[in-house]
């Protein structure tokens, strides 16, 4: 099934609104009265001449901080390049300044993988003997932010669009690893976490190899604690594989879900009676025929060492 970009991403806004602005645009946080927000309803515009109809993706009504005056903060989110999107963005910014009349605070997140070369923030019109627009908008484009600069970042908006930032292949793992590490340590209330966890999970879905590194990496970095929460919090293999089974119409994808489930569990449950698992044990469980994984869910319930779960009937 394709990825709702709009969807996730206004949810995301919409969820941690001034967590974003926080992350950044720190200067307009710094001057802007969180009580205040507002969202409005859906904006939608149409083109009089060719009839299309287009929805800004959020505005939202803000107040400065001990003063009554109140502006507009608009941001679009672009998840494929658009030649013309600055023209666009310059649209929006008009008729959202003439219906309300109210100043606007224009800012566009880009989150499409490539091009990663940087992407106009202005618009203009000008002729020869001078420019009569110069028309300005803050820009967030993911994949020309590094994620490690994010790391030590407070904020589950950080935690979140790292998953969209510029990776290496390599480091896909890891990302997703610190992504689940910064989460755990926000404690923010469980839906709120499900929704970042699911965000996550949804640009950041590991193959089977990338997940063997990605369990490993929780294994052996995290502490008890954050290990708790980080197996908590992802989705699990089994419901991973059966998605990409169903979106690919595959009979496989359904049973490497099943496989991944039970690697899994078997994973989890060792954990909480075991505590942290040697490296030689999980590379025995990475290595595991599914008849194998099987039996060793069974032994776990009866299990009261590790010897006991690897026993042979």
């Amino acid at each position: 099934m394709p990825i709702d970009h709009d969807r996730l991403f206004k949810e995301l806004l919409t969820i941690f609104f001034t967590d974003f602005i926080a992350l950044f645009r720190p200067e307009l946080h710094g001057w802007l009265e969180p009580d205040s927000v507002a969202f409005l309803d859906k904006e939608i515009f149409t083109d009089i001449l060719d009839g299309d109809r287009h929805e800004a993706d959020l505005v939202a009504t803000v107040r400065c901080k001990g003063e009554p005056a109140c502006f507009l903060v608009h941001i679009e989110t672009q998840a494929k390049r658009q030649p013309d999107f600055a023209r666009r963005m310059f649209k929006y910014f008009a008729r959202l300044h003439e219906k309300h009349g109210l100043p606007v605070y224009p800012i566009a997140v880009l989150s499409y993988d490539t091009p990663s070369t940087p992407k106009p923030d202005r618009y203009s019109v000008a002729f020869p003997d001078g420019e009569v627009l110069a028309f300005r908008f803050r820009t967030v484009q993911l994949n020309r932010l590094n994620w490690r600069d994010y790391l030590g970042s407070h904020n589950p908006v950080a935690s979140a669009l790292m998953a969209k930032m510029a990776i290496e292949p390599k480091d896909r793992p890891r990302v997703k690893a610190e992504c689940l590490r910064l989460l755990v340590t926000l404690k923010l209330d469980p839906a709120r976490s499900r929704f970042i966890s699911g965000f996550i999970d949804t640009y950041l879905r590991l193959q089977r190899e990338e997940l063997q590194i990605f369990d490993h990496l929780i294994h052996t970095e995290f502490l008890p604690t954050e290990q708790e929460q980080a197996m908590e919090l992802t989705t699990s293999w089994k419901e991973e594989g059966i998605q990409e089974g169903l979106q690919r119409g595959f009979s496989q994808g359904m049973q490497q879900g099943i496989q991944q489930g039970e690697y899994r569990a078997l994973i989890r449950l060792l954990t909480r009676r075991f505590q942290a698992l040697p490296a030689d044990v999980l590379a025995r469980i990475e290595a595991a025929q599914p008849e194998q994984l099987e039996q060793w869910l069974d032994n776990t319930l009866d299990a009261t060492t590790l010897d006991d779960v690897f026993r042979n009937h």
